[in-house]
Parts: C-alpha cells; structure tokens; sequence
C-alpha cells in the first residue's frame, strides 16, 4: 500500500470523523449550555496540544502569542455562533451551511484587496448561494419574510463568514509563526474566552449555565476535543504532505455528506427535496471554489483552525 493511498484514506477517514461530530455536539448541547461545552472541549485539546509539543511551546515568540490569540477569538465566536444556531437547526443543514464558508474565502480576499475571485469563484458562489437560498428561505416565503427564516440557519451562516476570515487570518500567520504553537494557543484561548463567558451570559441574561455529566457529554468532549482536534489536525498535516491541495479539498468535501449520512441513521434527520437541492447546489460551488478557483482547500465546519491552508491544523 503506498503513501499516498495511505494519506488519501486517512484525510477521508479524517472528514468522516469531522461530519459525524455535528450530531455528536448537536446531541451533547442537550446536557450542557452551549458554553461550558466549549470551555470544556478546547480546554482538553489545549492540554492535548501542550504536552505533545511543549518542548517546541516553550520557544514561542510574543507576536506567535498574540496572532494565537486573535485566531482564537475568532475560534470562539465561531463556535458560538455554531453551537447556538446547531439548537436550533438540523446537524445536515448546519453542516452544509458552515461548508460554504470555502465560498466565502475568495470574497472576502476580494473585498480586502488581496485577490480578485475569478469566473469559477463566482460561479461556485452563485451556486452555494442559490444552495443557501433553498436551505434557509421557507418555500413561498421570499426573502422578505425574514421572520419566519429558522434563526438556527442564520446563526450557523453567521459563524460561516466568521469561519472564512479565521481560514484567511490562519493562512497569514501560518506564514510567520509554527502552525502547532499557533493552535494550541488559538485553542487555550477560546477555552478561556468560553469559560469567561460563563458567569458574564449568565449575568446577562444570555445563557443559564448547566452541565449533566451523561455518556453522550462526556463522549462529545472527548471525540471533538482529543481524536476531532489534536489527532485530526496531526493527521491532516501528514496527510497534505502527500496529497494535492485540490484533492485535500475535494476530500473535506465529503465533511457535511457525513454528516447528512450520520444524522439520517442515528436520528432519523431528513432533508425535503427543496433542502436537498440547496445542499447539492452548496456542495457543487465548494467543488468549483476548490477545483477551479482560488480557495485555500479547507472547509470550514468543525475545525476551523485546523484546516485553513498548509497550515491546517
């Protein structure tokens, strides 16, 4: 069996593991606030990292501290966004909508100035937005019933856009600073800032924080926080030492299949044929984003940092 086929495997097996983590968390929010998961989760990947690279931690420089800490804000509010809007949508729907964020990427380098989305890039965001416009517009509504557009959708295309800009903030730093300094730092950090936001959404009146310390929590924690983080990131890095870019990508394609796969045999999850042409349309810009335009071969759902350029996780 040679290298190759060997990393081909493990990056399907790696976007396997990520789609079937959004019925995994989606089931774990039913036993914790949204969070003291999160506090819970990065805080274990953070440890994770810290004692496989600390003799390589212990060099970081200050600006590595601080540009981990940036990426980690955006982790954080990423999943915040994520985790709220995973409430109250299907783990299939969240899954796909998160994915367009490789969509996103070029746009946003558009818009920065720092690139120009070609004719493929805009045909891909054509059609992940017509994708998007069947998943989270009701049918006969329009767009001006906003109303009555599930609020779980939006949160989740929220933490999309804030996931492409972490993708874009990833590529950068992994330019100046070592990639397993960076995350474990970005991981700390949003461990932290959830933890934080503990007793301030309380106080606020955002969240009521609870925990039941049941099976599907515990296994949530240590699947997204250890194999979904730690051990994913380490396999992907390997893997994309053997693999093309386009390929990687077309790979972490299969992330939200999974996860319309997982959610159908575990809960039952359907999609009707309106959603399930919206999820076709978003999977074929994510194709034409990764195969034909410029993207970095990352899809942004379950983790962000980790995947975001040669540099991923």
């Amino acid at each position: 069996m040679s290298i190759r086929f060997k990393a081909l495997v493990a990056m399907a097996l790696v976007s396997a593991l990520w789609g079937t983590t959004f019925v995994v968390v989606q089931r774990a929010l039913q036993d914790s606030s949204v969070m003291v998961y999160q506090a819970l989760r990065f805080g274990l990947a953070a440890a994770v990292m810290a004692a496989a690279f600390f003799p390589r931690l212990r060099a970081m420089s200050l600006p590595a501290l601080r540009s981990g800490a940036v990426i980690g804000f955006l982790l954080f509010l990423g999943y915040v966004l994520q985790n709220n809007g995973l409430r109250l949508t299907t783990a299939t729907k969240s899954a796909f909508i998160t994915g367009s964020a490789v969509v996103i990427v070029p746009l946003l380098q558009g818009l920065s100035g720092r690139g120009k989305p070609n004719r493929w890039i805009w045909a891909g965001t054509a059609a992940a937005l017509g994708g998007l416009y069947y998943l989270i517009v009701p049918a006969g509504k329009g767009l001006g019933g906003l109303a009555e557009w599930n609020q779980g959708d939006l949160l989740t295309l929220a933490a999309a856009t804030v996931f492409a800009t972490h993708i874009l903030v990833v590529s950068r730093a992994t330019l100046q600073h070592p990639v397993t300094a960076l995350s474990t730092v970005q991981f700390a950090v949003a461990a932290i800032l959830s933890a934080l936001a503990i007793p301030m959404g309380a106080s606020l009146g955002w969240e009521l924080p609870f925990l039941r310390a049941s099976g599907h929590l515990i296994f949530a924690v240590l699947l997204t926080g250890i194999a979904g983080t730690a051990v994913a990131f380490s396999v992907q890095v390997w893997s994309q030492r053997h693999l093309t870019p386009a390929l990687i990508g077309i790979l972490l394609t299969l992330e939200p299949v999974f996860a319309g796969l997982t959610a159908f045999l575990v809960t039952g999850e359907r999609l009707g044929a309106r959603a399930l042409a919206g999820a076709a349309l978003i999977l074929v810009g994510i194709l034409l984003a990764e195969l034909k335009g410029s993207a970095p071969a990352a899809i942004e759902s379950d983790i962000p940092a980790v995947r975001s350029g040669a540099e991923n996780e």
